[in-house]
């Protein structure tokens, strides 16, 4: 142990080598509290260090685990005091924008918020967004495949690649950095690093397309008495507004009391509708937006489809609202999940998720809510019980699935936590393959053994 610390150090500094002792300051992630466990954690600060790194661990049959954010929810970046951890933190700028093509090459560790500030400033939208946007990373969004709030518009991380640059298991640095939306000549190598959770390769530079930076935003909270009517106004703002709807967030009516309750938010529309619904469009034309905007919701209800709707008139009224879909600490702790099924089976799905739950035990309850327009739900299943019914919540949730045509997991990946399950989503043949894939770039298992695939 001591003899490949040593080696480590010599190639990255001392100052670059966080030792296992010095760890105790750093949490387990986001929802662990506890003390990080490894034997260390390096800092490399380019792609060749991280090549070296590779090669010595690669020669030791040493294990790494590679952190971004730390916001995960399937302890896909989980570590154990035999593992060496690897943090991109020191690779974090934007290395360039070519304003004519709307690209951007930017380093895996550079914090989701920093990049979209930063190409905001010149002018583009990077879309990708989510409530954890001031710790992710992009190369922990790349090795996530990770969605969030725009993916009806933009679709998911896999959608905004174009290329990367990824260090392989033995070190050998894969260089795939396309910049072309447009290239078709073979394998495309770098969808299988986007959603691999690291056990392929990591990610070290991304090349992504940017979207030209919007000038007008229409936000409004909607009140809705049944999930038909939900559906209804999310298939008319889609035709209606343009191409402009970007965000359809559903909140049940659990979730919104949830966190409006006792210690949570300020409920801007009253509590006991059966929906709520958050809808934003983002477009170029302020004054016709505004206008195409205000009208649909006024003819909505009309006809009955919204019962009631607030409209922020300031960007601190509009942070507020998304502040009630995006900050839920008040509903914690309870076991999360996060699944895609088809819309039209959604409502019937949470309906048998309720009643099983009910059955399971009478103080079991669930908050639903969920980015719906791409099929994704999130759930906490509550009570908690520190984990100790983790495995008969779990049965629930998944179980409830079967014969819907859904997925475990929509956003947030395998890791360890849904590992388990993976055989509910995807066939023999698909994971027999996944396994062949891992063998043939990755066969001493020294990249996050034990997450995805054993």
């Amino acid at each position: 142990m001591r003899e490949i610390i040593q080696q480590l150090t010599d190639i990255l500094g001392s100052e670059c080598v966080v030792g296992s002792d010095h760890l105790y300051n750093r949490a387990t992630s986001y929802w662990d509290s506890s003390p990080t466990e490894a034997m260390a954690l390096l800092r490399p600060g380019s792609t060749e260090q991280l090549s070296a790194i590779m090669k010595i661990c690669h020669e030791h049959g040493q294990s790494v685990v590679m952190q971004g954010g730390l916001t995960g929810i399937v302890e896909g970046a989980l570590s154990t005091p035999n593992d060496i951890i690897i943090s991109l933190e020191r690779m974090n700028k934007i290395e360039s924008v070519d304003v004519l093509d709307g690209v951007a090459v930017i380093q895996a560790g550079a914090v989701l918020q920093t990049v979209q500030e930063e190409l905001a400033a010149q002018g583009f939208l990077f879309p990708l967004d989510f409530g954890a946007r001031g710790s992710a990373t992009i190369g922990g969004a790349t090795a996530t495949n990770a969605g969030g709030l725009n993916v009806l518009r933009y679709g998911m991380m896999r959608n905004l690649v174009l290329g990367l640059e990824a260090v392989l298991a033995d070190g050998t640095v894969m260089s795939s950095m396309n910049t072309m939306l447009k290239n078709n000549t073979g394998y495309d190598l770098k969808q299988l690093f986007i959603g691999s959770e690291g056990t392929l390769g990591v990610v070290t530079r991304v090349v992504v397309k940017l979207s030209p930076l919007t000038s007008s935003r229409q936000t409004a909270m909607l009140a809705m008495n049944s999930f038909d009517a939900v559906v209804r106004v999310l298939q008319t703002m889609r035709t209606d507004l343009a191409g402009t709807l970007s965000a359809y967030e559903v909140m049940w009516n659990n979730y919104f009391t949830a966190v409006t309750g006792e210690g949570g938010h300020v409920a801007p529309l009253a509590r006991d509708h059966p929906f709520y619904v958050l809808a934003e469009a983002e477009g170029s034309d302020p004054e016709a937006d505004d206008q195409r905007f205000q009208r649909l919701l006024e003819q909505a209800h009309v006809s009955g489809d919204i019962v009631d709707a607030v409209v922020p008139k300031s960007e601190s009224e509009r942070d507020a609202l998304w502040a009630i879909r995006e900050q839920f600490e008040v509903a914690q702790p309870a076991y999360l999940y996060d699944v895609s099924l088809p819309m039209k089976a959604m409502s019937s799905y949470v309906d048998k998720l309720e009643l099983g739950l009910s059955a399971w035990r009478s103080d079991a309850e669930c908050n639903v809510f969920g980015h719906i327009a791409d099929g994704n739900l999130h759930i906490f299943v509550k009570p908690y019980d520190d984990g100790a019914h983790h495995a008969d919540s779990d049965e629930i949730v998944y179980g409830c699935l079967e014969g819907l045509g859904g997925s475990i997991s929509a956003e947030h990946g395998i890791g360890i936590e849904k590992k388990h399950w993976l055989g509910e989503t995807r066939s023999p043949a698909e994971i027999q393959m996944m396994r062949s894939l891992k063998n043939l770039l990755d066969p001493k298992n020294v990249l996050n053994p034990g997450k995805v695939i054993d």
